[in-house]
């Protein structure tokens, strides 16, 4: 080791789901929207000014605030905006797990919550599921220096009921609770309506899925003006532009056009409910899902051997060789055609299984 690298600081980092180079595949592996953003929004990217790009674009991202704040009711003390949800959730691990006491989050869930902990040097603890894949609410009861739960959770699909999450809330008054929400639109109910009565309550969403708008990384958060201005003076000291002028502007369309978002969120929650049957009947298994993704795993095929096969066939689903999930596959809701094929091929392939 060379000197200089005693002072490293070394984390093992998140591995996002595979990005094929090839674009003639079926992408069913990182849970993005498999429709186009609404179309103002591409109204609005093919009259954008390029002129305006030599200037610094607004730090409080006023225009796309003022949609979210319109859309949800809330008010622009209640919100903070970031680059996607991941730089959302990363400053707030950043801002508010700060007390030397182990932040807890469930033991399967989003695996970038560990990486950000390890980051920061923030102690830790994963709380497990039961055989169901829900959180039991007792566990998240005592001493700690923060929660985080995924809600509906990733990448189980399994959502938990608000009642529970406010029971977790109350009873730790002294730590900041984090309720992701990246999927909740897909039949979830949030939690946003309890920011006001719960001043330890951060809330956060991302247009990376409902929005159809991962490409352009945006995120937020809704809480009480305490914790949104402790999250801004973390921001502010970190970077006072994260947000991109583009981002901003078509973020603030997308938002305005509230049939389309509702149709095309509909129409995925319809092929879910749909294929949901259909991988039945094909002999697989798995918790009811409330996001655009299906946890499945077939009774007599491993999932790895599943995995495998459909990367030959160009289809592409998520795998991890972990403990207690090895032997499941996380399926994004793709189009109808989509899912047709993938649908196909499965049985093809458990057949030949």
């Amino acid at each position: 080791m060379m000197k200089w690298e005693e002072n490293v600081r070394k984390v093992e980092p998140y591995v996002p789901g595979e990005q094929p180079k090839n674009t003639d595949v079926i992408k069913l592996n990182t849970n993005e929207c498999p429709y186009p953003p609404a179309p103002g929004v591409r109204k609005l990217a093919e009259e954008f000014d390029y002129g305006k790009l030599r200037l610094y674009p607004d730090t409080e991202a006023g225009k796309l605030a003022d949609a979210l704040c319109g859309y949800y009711g809330i008010a622009p003390e209640q919100l903070f905006i970031g680059v996607g949800s991941d730089d959302v959730l990363a400053l707030a691990f950043l801002t508010f797990f700060h007390s030397g006491k182990p932040v807890w989050f469930p033991d399967i869930t989003y695996s970038f919550y560990d990486v950000w902990a390890q980051l920061y040097r923030i102690p830790y603890e994963r709380k497990p599921l039961d055989g169901q894949f829900n959180i039991v609410k007792e566990d998240y009861f005592g001493e700690n220096g923060g929660i985080v739960i995924p809600n509906p959770n990733a990448p189980t699909g399994v959502f938990e009921e608000v009642g529970v999450l406010e029971e977790i809330i109350a009873a730790n008054p002294g730590s900041v609770v984090i309720v992701d929400e990246a999927y909740v639109d897909f039949g979830g109910e949030s939690c946003r309506k309890l920011i006001g009565k719960y001043d330890n309550l951060l809330v956060v969403q991302t247009f990376s899925k409902s929005r159809a708008m991962a490409g352009l990384r945006i995120g937020f958060a809704m809480g009480n003006p305490k914790l949104i201005g402790y999250l801004k003076d973390v921001k502010f000291s970190f970077n006072s532009y994260t947000m991109n002028m583009p981002s901003i502007e078509l973020g603030a369309e997308a938002v305005r056009d509230e049939e389309y978002f509702k149709h095309t969120v509909n129409k995925i929650i319809q092929t879910r409910e749909r294929v949901k049957k259909e991988l039945a009947e094909l002999g697989f298994t798995f918790p009811d899902s409330r996001a655009n993704f299906i946890f499945a795993s077939h009774e007599k095929m491993a999932a790895k051997e599943i995995f495998v096969e459909l990367k030959k066939r160009n289809i592409f689903v998520r795998f991890w060789d972990k403990p207690r999930i090895r032997n499941y596959l996380r399926i994004t809701v793709g189009t109808g055609e989509q899912m047709d094929i993938l649908l196909k091929n499965l049985k093809e392939i458990v057949a030949g299984g």
